[in-house]
């Protein structure tokens, strides 16, 4: 959808709670940065994150922590697809309010939380944008509305900007048999904007920036471009009190059950692991949403009987169970065929659980020697694997504990230390 024209006079309304990081401060550090929360706000009412829900959150509490005198956050709001400033406090109560939800997902509530989310949409409505009075970087962390050309080259004029963008992958470009029907076009659409206007551009891996680049007419030269891997939050970020387990040892995957992320041999390791070991079978619990193009995978789900009870699809759960899951998992499990980063297996290292995952250069990247990482196509060496971590104090449990002690973890911290350093480099540029 196009832009929308700007006709009101408007004032951007700042709150103040902090002094900026000293980071951000001096000569190099006097932009103005204008965090885009489309994502979040077109998410809001759905119970439970996304892997990319979760960063665009990250994204907004960490800056507001850095830098609350220069931030500013805009949106294309999902209400008639606007775009604006949007109110700081508003904001802020919104994304308190996304946290609340995200900790304690529960159903028994629908009605008051979409009634919440109706006055969070009112409170958060777009706002015009104020002349500015220096340099502003529009930072742009999902691909939200990346897909519009135009529209994004609207804003940018708009606002007088220069355009930070983060890229979460170009699995759809890379590997189109992985994704939507049209989603190879959509992320083409996506990928000529960043070409087009992005001044600076994030990788969350650098096989995510390796990938991007063929597909860039322009390619990276005359671009600041930096690799930042996300960071862990503590296990307790959340807090995770008691839940119901599995009472039987457990594996656990958290994904969204697409193709590439090759549910398929997990459940027909599973069939036979059932059919040789009965109900001392370990349990596999999937953790997130139904995708596309998984027929056959939910007919196993859905019709397959010898599982009923071994393997557990728990769909979208909130963060408190999701957390108490994968502390008390034999091992994560992810043995997707391509990934542009592989969250799950850097917060279950966090955390001291192990990992068994698919041997692809995103997990090599962040895993380090730390996982034990298996061929996606090694169906019996997963199952060796997974029978092997099943028993107690086995060895090779025993083993990636110990390289799990020494293997560190990134941080938040570290990672908005790279991202503030790309914005001075920005800012420098245009200043």
């Amino acid at each position: 959808m196009a832009l929308r024209p700007f006709n009101a006079p408007g004032a951007r309304l700042a709150l103040r709670t902090k002094r900026a990081s000293e980071r951000f401060m001096g000569k190099r550090g006097e932009s103005e940065v204008i965090l885009d929360v489309s994502r979040l706000l077109s998410r809001a009412f759905h119970p439970a994150p996304t892997g990319i829900d979760r960063v665009e959150y990250v994204y907004a509490r960490e800056l507001l922590d850095r830098i609350p005198d220069r931030l500013s956050f805009a949106a294309v709001h999902p209400a008639g697809g606007y775009y604006g400033r949007l109110n700081s406090a508003a904001v802020r109560q919104f994304l308190a309010f996304t946290a609340a939800k995200w900790r304690n997902a529960r159903s028994d509530d629908a009605g008051d939380n979409k009634a919440a989310v109706i006055r969070h949409m009112f409170a958060t409505r777009p706002r015009p944008v104020p002349r500015a009075t220096g340099p502003r970087i529009y930072l742009q962390v999902s691909p939200h509305h990346l897909d519009n050309h135009g529209q994004v080259g609207a804003i940018l004029r708009a606002e007088g900007a220069k355009l930070v963008t983060l890229v979460h992958d170009v699995i759809p470009l890379s590997h189109p048999e992985y994704a939507r029907p049209q989603g190879g076009d959509e992320h083409r659409k996506r990928v000529r904007t960043i070409d087009s206007y992005a001044t600076g551009i994030i990788g969350n891996s650098q096989a995510t920036i390796d990938a991007l680049e063929p597909h860039l007419n322009k390619g990276l030269d005359g671009r600041v471009v930096r690799v930042a891997h996300f960071g862990a939050d503590a296990p307790d970020i959340f807090g995770a009190p008691d839940e119901d387990l599995p009472t039987r040892p457990y594996f656990v995957y958290i994904s969204t059950i697409e193709p590439r992320k090759n549910h398929l041999l997990l459940l027909n390791i599973w069939r036979r692991l059932v059919e040789e070991q009965g109900d001392a079978a370990p349990v596999l619990v999937l953790v997130g949403r139904r995708g596309w193009e998984n027929e056959n995978v939910i007919d196993i789900l859905e019709r397959a009987e010898i599982l009923r009870g071994h393997v557990i699809e728990a769909g979208e759960v909130s963060d408190n169970r999701m957390q108490a899951l994968v502390a008390n998992a034999r091992a994560m499990l992810m043995p997707s065929f391509i990934e542009g980063f592989g969250m799950p297996v850097v917060e279950a290292l966090a955390a001291g659980v192990p990992v068994i995952c698919s041997d692809i250069i995103a997990h090599r990247e962040v895993g380090g020697d730390a996982p034990d990482y298996l061929d996606p196509l090694d169906g019996l060496g997963w199952k060796r694997a997974i029978c092997a971590y099943a028993r107690p104090d086995s060895a090779e449990r025993v083993a990636q504990q110990a390289r799990i002690a020494s293997w560190r973890a990134p941080t938040w911290r570290d990672y908005f230390d790279i991202i503030s350093e790309l914005i001075e480099e920005v800012t420098a540029s245009v200043s």
